[in-house]
């Protein structure tokens, strides 16, 4: 079992930065993937970001390339979401997860945060 806390949201103007951060409970941190959806206000959950458990292999949405890191610290049970170069388009409700798999897809993971909102004006 693992629970998953999210930190770190806010407003921002276009352009700014911010740091999201999750806090997974669970001793077996290292065996999980980890990633990043985002919901939208009428849109569906879409995946962000991800990192494997070893942390050695990331994937990201062409959306966010470029701008976004994920990383995780596996002593601290810590994984992050730098955010750069926001745009009004990335305001959504940011969710970590957790999961075996390592996908891009919803279904491959077990657990969920409770989400933390972004919001990013223009």
């Amino acid at each position: 079992q693992v629970q998953l806390v999210e930190s770190g949201g806010g407003s921002v103007q276009a352009g700014g930065s911010l740091r999201l951060s999750c806090a997974a409970s669970g001793r077996t941190f290292r065996a999980y993937a980890m990633g990043w959806f985002r919901q939208a206000p009428g849109k569906e959950r879409e995946f962000v970001a991800r990192i494997s458990g070893s942390g050695t292999s990331t994937d990201y949405d062409d959306s966010v390339k470029g701008r976004f890191t994920v990383s995780r610290d596996s002593a601290k049970n810590m994984v992050y979401l730098q955010m750069n170069s926001l745009k009004p388009e990335d305001t959504a409700v940011y969710y970590c997860v957790a999961g075996y798999s390592g996908t891009n897809l919803r279904g491959g993971y077990n657990y969920w945060g409770q989400g933390t909102q972004v919001t990013v004006s223009s």
